[in-house]
């Protein structure tokens, strides 16, 4: 059976917001944003959508197995932490990333001019060029003013194609 030198893996994270706390994204803490995310970890739904996308390309599960929300180790862990550990796992199996695509559901704040600050801190994570992260923002048009979500894919590539 042939094995292709490329996978897409798929990520999709969802956190609840709340008012007190500060809201993360891709690394980045969001200015005057109402509301914060609720989570075990940093809340940054970002960086777990891009850790769940490096794991699900090859098949190796995704974050809740590596950093269970039930383990108090793990209580704020910065996602930074999350994402080195995917990638860890993915190059000890000698692929990488050659690019990745978040998109991003918020209705407030606005997060465009925060686009290139989270696209070059994600790509420096990933050992990739800031060009090769692209990052899009929608809001849910008032359905859901309670809630990030995100979702990210990301392309893999075998080292030296074989």
């Amino acid at each position: 059976m042939r094995s292709w030198p490329f996978r897409v893996g798929f990520g999709e994270d969802a956190h609840r917001l709340e008012a007190g706390r500060r809201l993360v994204l891709g690394g980045v803490e969001i200015p005057d944003a109402p509301q914060g995310a609720v989570a075990h970890s940093d809340g940054d739904a970002v960086l777990h959508v891009v850790a769940d996308a490096l794991l699900s390309g090859l098949a190796l599960g995704d974050i809740g197995q590596y950093f269970p929300d039930t383990a108090a180790e793990w209580r704020g862990v910065e996602s930074r932490v999350i994402v080195a550990r995917a990638l860890e796992l993915v190059r000890e199996r000698g692929w990488v990333p050659v690019n990745v695509a978040v998109v991003v559901t918020l209705d407030r704040p606005k997060l465009g001019p925060l686009r290139a600050q989270i696209a070059q801190r994600v790509a420096a994570l990933l050992d990739l060029p800031a060009g090769d992260v692209g990052i899009s923002f929608k809001t849910s048009e008032g359905l859901a003013p309670t809630y990030v979500q995100t979702r990210a894919t990301v392309l893999l590539a075998r080292v030296n194609g074989e």
